[in-house]
């Protein structure tokens, strides 16, 4: 959901900004709406040439356990979406990828002005180390398309739009088809 102009920011967080503003009910009265807004980020399904792809196992500071997930992160400065996706790879990776292609859009939730673009990086080739944040643990896992399957629908995956936009494709009968799409142009 977009927030409204006639909205007022009334908290600047690190993460998040909180607007508020006036909205007329359906019974007359006027009541005060809330939204969240965060930049907007990415998530990379990468795979690689020998047709694997790339999970990570994270730990975070504020964590007691390791997580698995796709790569993600957040626009910086004036980046497109696209180079936030190439600049996460390398950091996160060490990977790169000349083959992109813009899966899909997504804006979870109806409480946060808040868009994620998930990519498929096609191809990708180890050309660095890695480059992590003070606060990120990162292993990064290549895995065949049933093991990705597995975890990306296990309960300690951690990019949950990812895992119900594969859980429909399984029940529309089109993973066949996506997993394709994950490694050809």
């Amino acid at each position: 959901m977009k927030i409204p102009k006639n909205a007022k920011k009334v908290f600047t967080g690190v993460i998040y900004d909180i607007y508020q503003w006036p909205q007329k009910m359906f019974d007359g009265t006027t009541e005060t709406f809330e939204l969240s807004k965060r930049k907007d980020s990415i998530q990379l399904i990468v795979t690689t040439p020998d047709k694997k792809i790339l999970i990570l196992q994270e730990r975070h500071p504020h964590m007691k356990k390791s997580f698995y997930g796709v790569l993600g992160g957040s626009q910086e400065g004036n980046e497109t979406m696209l180079q936030t996706a190439k600049r996460e790879l390398l950091e996160e990776t060490g990977y790169t990828s000349d083959d992109w292609k813009l899966l899909k859009k997504s804006s979870p939730g109806d409480k946060t002005d808040w868009t994620i673009y998930t990519y498929i990086a096609r191809n990708a080739k180890q050309t660095q180390k890695q480059h992590l944040d003070a606060g990120e643990k990162i292993k990064v896992i290549p895995m065949n398309f049933k093991k990705f399957m597995k975890i990306a629908t296990g309960p300690n995956f951690r990019s949950i739009d990812l895992t119900f936009y594969l859980l429909k494709l399984h029940y529309q009968k089109k993973l066949k088809e996506f997993e394709k799409k994950l490694f050809s142009k």
